[in-house]
């Protein structure tokens, strides 16, 4: 049976983009990446982060609590975090090309894989937004509102979905996950007449990886790994 498997450690955002790249930061900021080892889970990484993003290939963003934008360059053991201009609070990396923020104003923004001039403004407002390596988009606002971007990046729009979330993370299209106000945690079911299964548990922040993987952390800061739909 899926369950929740306390992992030590304590965080407060946490992004998985597969079973071997799990980020996250904790409540003073420090960044943290998973070593695919349980009994020693945690090695913290050089910076400050409030937000973070980490990408089945590797990608890893995040944001500060000025705002400020970074992106992971070089190998995970030796790496350092690049300037990239802009201002977002919550940002998310599917892919190398699949990077989504949001500001404080709820504005969204898309990476443009260019640093010259780096982001695009989409239209809407969201309050924490989920984007995932095939291009799936995701996204709520202040009201707990849920959306999904359908077509293509440069003239897609945001459909509604039914239910009410404030964090979500997608891992693909078919791997979504939310959690509420409440802290009750939802799973797309793939079906937008009847969108979410509710898993037993409570979250406040989640992170969706492509392989199925799922991570989430609850308001005490202590860190989950779902044990269901993981490969072998």
């Amino acid at each position: 049976m899926a369950t929740w498997k306390h992992i030590s450690g304590g965080l407060v955002r946490i992004s998985a983009g597969s079973r071997t790249n799990v980020w996250g930061v904790n409540s003073a900021g420090n960044i943290y990446r998973y070593t695919n080892n349980d009994a020693s889970p945690w090695m913290q990484v050089p910076g400050a982060l409030t937000d973070i993003g980490a990408a089945a290939d590797g990608t890893v963003w995040g944001v500060n609590s000025a705002g400020n934008i970074y992106r992971y360059t070089g190998d995970q053991e030796n790496g350092h975090w690049k300037h990239i201009s802009g201002g977002l609070v919550r940002i998310s990396a599917g892919s190398r090309t699949n990077v989504w923020g949001v500001n404080s104003a709820g504005n969204i923004y898309r990476y443009t894989n260019n640093d010259a001039s780096p982001w695009m403004q989409v239209p809407g407002a969201l309050t924490d937004i989920g984007a995932a390596a095939d291009g799936t988009v995701w996204g709520v606002n202040s009201a707990g509102n849920i959306y999904r971007y359908t077509g293509d990046q440069e003239n897609g729009h945001w459909k509604h979905i039914s239910g009410g979330l404030t964090a979500i993370s997608a891992g693909s299209r078919t791997s979504v996950w939310g959690t509420n106000a409440g802290g009750n945690i939802y799973r797309y079911a793939n079906n937008d007449a009847s969108p979410w299964a509710q898993i037993p548990g409570a979250l406040a922040d989640i992170g969706a990886g492509v392989d199925g993987t799922v991570w989430g952390v609850n308001s005490a800061g202590n860190i989950y790994r779902y044990t269901g739909d993981l490969p072998g």
